[in-house]
């Protein structure tokens, strides 16, 4: 801030900033998005480009559902009601500069464990080879907060030095002071985690909140990437 501004001005430019991110961000994601590939295992992968955007959670905790409304298209991800579906990485794509990844769910497979072993390996892999590959988004469920099964995921972001957000999905479905307090308890929780970008979207895919914020903060990954 220059010495002769006054805080009501930068509150002004701070404001104006966000509504452009906002609106810079509201037209990218008006492109045409489309389903690219999946991928079952490490060697399949597609070949990189742009950037890439993850997002991981616990199975059924609304990754596709989160994917749908970004975009505004009601089926590009597909969404079940069957824990444990999703058993690709799964690729969608706006253009050659941005990539949405639709990450397997963890904590529940209706498969054996060598095949959830398989995956899990794939996943790894992924995250430590993919140079390209911006930020992971963790959802986790608001009405429940992070579990020990989430806070082992960080622990292996941290670990591997990717950054990460934490997305909080179904927030229409807490009270405004329930909501708050969990805000609060998942910042607090972020605060010593190295990897951990240090603000928490509260999102509701249902309801189209916290969508404008999301797809503002991909503009600003891309923009510090170096892609207008």
């Amino acid at each position: 801030m220059n010495a002769d501004s006054t805080p009501s001005e930068a509150e002004a430019r701070a404001a104006a900033e966000h509504a452009a991110l906002i609106e810079a961000g509201r037209k990218l994601f008006a492109g045409e998005w489309n389903f690219l590939s999946a991928a079952p295992t490490i060697e399949t992968l597609p070949a990189m480009r742009g950037i890439e955007i993850a997002f991981a959670g616990r199975s059924n905790v609304g990754k596709s559902s989160l994917v749908n409304a970004l975009t505004g298209r009601k089926a590009l991800a597909r969404t079940s009601v069957t824990p444990g579906r999703t058993q690709e990485l799964i690729f969608f794509g706006l253009g050659p500069d941005l990539t949405l990844v639709d990450m397997p769910g963890y904590g529940f497979a209706q498969a054996p464990k060598e095949k959830v072993d398989a995956w899990t390996e794939t996943i790894h892999a992924y995250l430590r080879g993919r140079t390209n590959l911006a930020r992971v988004f963790v959802l986790i469920d608001s009405r429940h907060g992070l579990k020990p099964i989430d806070l082992g995921v960080l622990d292996g972001l941290d670990k591997a030095a990717v950054s990460y957000a934490i997305v909080l999905t179904k927030a229409d479905q807490l009270k405004k002071g329930e909501l708050e307090k969990r805000l609060a308890e998942t910042q607090t929780a972020l605060a010593r985690r190295p990897a951990a970008f240090p603000v928490v979207f509260p999102t509701s895919s249902r309801e189209g909140t916290g969508m404008p914020e999301l797809r503002a903060a991909m503009v600003t990954l891309m923009r510090e990437r170096g892609i207008s």
